[in-house]
């Protein structure tokens, strides 16, 4: 297999084995994050109107149906068919597809918005251009794309979390890092929060997002 095959299959067989405790663990985590609830809000209220808006990596779908919560027309697609169970269950009047990020289903332009709420912190730093050029595809002009990660530099290892046989990285990036990758897959940031870790969710580093859109302007050529 290929690298990215080899974090694909990684990626998948994780999120299948721990689906049910994950969707557990974090059913309630945008309730005790204001921060985090109101710049989704932000990112709603600025998406442009009358588009379709894709959750990436949605796992249990709690941010694809939040944000269904404040109007949009949002779906949800992840590699995890057993997340992918979930979400449908808890949200049964919202779409959830499988695929992957790094081959989107999806035609060029179709999309008004893109979020990825702390899904690509699994992808190898070095397919990162390929994946923000994946978002940059689907995107409309004027498009909005949010990023959500965890800051820092060192990877933070799970090893058999909540006792099932699996273990995964999940990579940090410096929001410096990530602002560069964006500009050079042809976004513009709009704007970067990034809030200190809060230890009585168990936080250990600061959290970051961005968000940055497609170019509103199409350019044309003339033949001479």
């Amino acid at each position: 297999m290929t690298d990215a095959q080899d974090f694909l299959t990684a990626t998948r067989v994780f999120y299948d084995t721990i689906a049910a405790d994950y969707a557990d663990h974090f059913k309630d985590s945008l309730a005790d994050r204001p921060l985090d609830r109101a710049l989704l809000a932000a990112y709603a209220e600025t998406v442009p109107a009358g588009g379709t808006v894709a959750d990436l990596g949605c796992g249990p779908g709690l941010v694809t149906g939040y944000l269904a919560s404040l109007g949009l027309d949002v779906f949800g697609l992840d590699l995890s068919e057993s997340m992918l169970a979930i979400a449908r269950r808890e949200n049964p009047g919202l779409r959830f597809e499988l695929g992957s990020m790094l081959d989107l289903p999806l035609a060029d332009g179709s999309l008004a918005g893109v979020v990825a709420y702390y899904s690509t912190i699994h992808t190898p730093v070095d397919e990162l251009p390929a994946l923000l050029s994946g978002f940059h595809r689907v995107l409309a002009p004027g498009g909005q794309l949010l990023l959500a990660f965890q800051a820092g530099e060192r990877p933070l290892r799970l090893d058999r979390p909540w006792g099932h046989p699996v273990t995964l990285d999940f990579q940090r990036r410096r929001p410096e890092h990530m602002t560069r990758l964006l500009g050079e897959a042809g976004f513009g940031l709009a704007w970067r929060t990034v809030r200190e870790p809060e230890e009585r969710l168990g936080e250990s580093v600061s959290q970051a997002f961005l968000l940055a859109r497609k170019s509103a302007q199409v350019t044309t050529h003339v033949r001479g």
